[in-house]
């Protein structure tokens, strides 16, 4: 038996810890009580245990990011990352510099580039990236993972043409006069990935080992994801996750089943909630649309800055209501990638034609919700479901995106708090990489409604939307454990749960400011500690 008293922590009274605890014990990973330091100390009299001394930090109960990709965070790490470029100009140096040091022939890939950041907000396209180089195929994924960018190299190993068609669910951008121009959308970008070397074992473990480190370093004890596009098989992402826990990684992990694994998972005999307290298998992973910044999010209406297009439905109704039906068969729930309200819609017909009640005891998964209505939300409520939010994208998406969908769909635009107070249990999270994993960063941006590099609007965008402190960090605490049905062993700080902590250097729940300058001091995964500052 693992037995530890934790000492010198301070509890702001939001984090709910009964008034004058000072020290909290925990046994193999659960804790037992909450009390004074002699109090615990008297009880303990005789016993073997080990002391973590707090140091004085800011104690909350374990964050917990509820959507994220953590195979895709540890390769971002080694790859071309655009996060920070602010110009086109900016954007083709960085490639130039990788192109001088690849051999030939080999592939470049970027990712995390956001046209709508630049000065001018124009990207390159196909004909700047050939100037670069025609001996190796590029390839540069959009911040919203839902747009690419590809040189003629990277086009004529896909074996895509000019008049090649596009797939039914996705498209090749063209010039006025039909020529590929370098933009690839949604699943389009299958020819490309077809074609691009498959990471070896080691690779991929790598990958997920470097996530799960960044991610205790940021504070979180654990994250759900979503993977298997990345690792090929379930059996591969068992066996990852499974050697990292024996080489000492401490970190939990709530796995979503993408669809197409599906008869893996019926295979294994494996449906949701299987797992253990590192490991749980969630709900199937379905998309239903694209991304509001690539114009793929699938509107009731046009765009208001383009009205040739609504975007762009991933499967028709039939399809996804036959997916729903699949995964109902095997005992899954269903976790929806839905941005537009079309597709709002559409995913709650599927789970509407398809009840979950007495299927399985996790939620339906509604993730993004990021244009509704009061229509939609009032469905919603109707139904065992959790909204997985990213309030990360506030800081990203203003004020370009107000351009994109018009005033006349601004009362649900990224509406947290019309759904918190509507009784839509939301959980937080970041979509990393697409935004920064830094959950500190998530709990801003739902607070203040604004990048933290901007200074206005003051208010923030929609600040009607802006949450309280304590709200925001509920996102990642009690959201995040109601999402996944564990509210009686994760998300609050209290006896009979889990001994997961995230210790921070100061006070965040003084003023916003704080959550930009708070450092993390330590991360405690179930009892043990999974990162200590230096």
């Amino acid at each position: 038996m693992t037995a530890t008293l934790y000492i010198n922590g301070h509890f702001h009274p939001e984090i709910g810890v009964p008034n004058g605890t000072e020290a909290i014990y925990a046994e193999n990973g659960i804790i037992r009580a909450l009390g004074s330091l002699d109090e615990l100390q008297l009880q303990l009299s005789g016993r073997s245990y080990t002391t973590v001394d707090w140091e004085g930090g800011y104690v909350l109960p374990g964050l917990v990011d509820s959507h994220m990709h953590l195979s895709m965070h540890g390769m971002k790490l080694s790859m071309l990352d655009f996060t920070d470029v602010r110009s086109k100009h900016e954007m083709l140096e960085l490639i130039r510099q990788r192109a001088a040091t690849t051999p030939p022939g080999e592939w470049i890939v970027g990712l995390n580039w956001n046209e709508n950041a630049f000065t001018p907000a124009v990207p390159p396209l196909r004909n700047e990236l050939d100037e670069i180089t025609t001996e190796h195929p590029i390839y540069l994924t959009r911040t919203c993972f839902h747009a690419f960018l590809a040189n003629s190299e990277a086009f004529r190993r896909a074996g895509v043409r000019s008049d090649t068609p596009d797939p039914p669910s996705g498209s090749f951008g063209r010039d006025s006069s039909g020529e590929l121009n370098g933009w690839v959308y949604e699943e389009a970008n299958q020819a490309f990935v077809a074609v691009q070397p498959e990471p070896d074992y080691a690779t991929k473990k790598d990958a997920i080992r470097r996530a799960c480190e960044d991610a205790l370093r940021l504070g979180l004890t654990g994250a759900h994801t979503e993977d298997l596009r990345f690792l090929g098989s379930i059996d591969t992402m068992l066996r990852i996750h499974r050697e990292l826990r024996e080489e000492g990684l401490r970190f939990r992990s709530h796995q979503l089943i993408y669809y197409t694994h599906l008869d893996e998972a019926e295979s294994l005999g494996m449906s949701a909630g299987d797992g253990d307290e590192w490991l749980r298998i969630g709900a199937a992973k379905i998309f239903s649309d694209g991304a509001i910044g690539g114009r793929t999010a699938l509107l009731r209406q046009p765009y208001a800055d383009d009205p040739s297009t609504s975007g762009m439905a991933i499967h028709d109704q039939q399809r996804l209501n036959e997916l729903t039906a699949r995964a109902r068969s095997l005992g899954f729930p269903i976790a929806v990638h839905a941005i537009g309200d079309g597709a709002a819609d559409m995913t709650l017909q599927a789970m509407e034609a398809y009840p979950l009640t007495g299927i399985s005891h996790l939620p339906d998964r509604f993730i993004h919700a990021q244009v509704l209505d009061r229509e939609l939300v009032e469905r919603m409520l109707r139904l065992p479901l959790i909204a997985d939010i990213q309030p990360r994208f506030v800081a990203s998406d203003f004020p370009w995106v107000l351009d994109r969908v018009g005033e006349q769909r601004t009362e649900y635009l990224y509406a947290w708090k019309k759904l918190i107070q509507a009784g839509v249990i939301c959980a937080g999270g970041s979509d990393a990489p697409i935004e920064p994993l830094d959950p500190l960063l998530g709990i801003h941006a739902a607070v203040t409604r604004r990048d933290p590099q901007q200074l206005e609007p003051a208010e923030g965008y929609l600040p009607q939307e802006r949450l309280s402190i304590a709200q925001g960090v509920k996102l990642f605490t009690e959201g995040s454990a109601a999402a996944v049905s564990e509210q009686a062993q994760r998300g609050t700080i209290a006896v009979g749960k889990a001994a997961d902590f995230t210790v921070l250097d100061r006070n965040i729940y003084e003023h916003s400011q704080q959550l930009l300058e708070a450092k993390v001091r330590m991360t405690i995964v179930n009892g043990e500690v999974g990162y200590r500052a230096d």
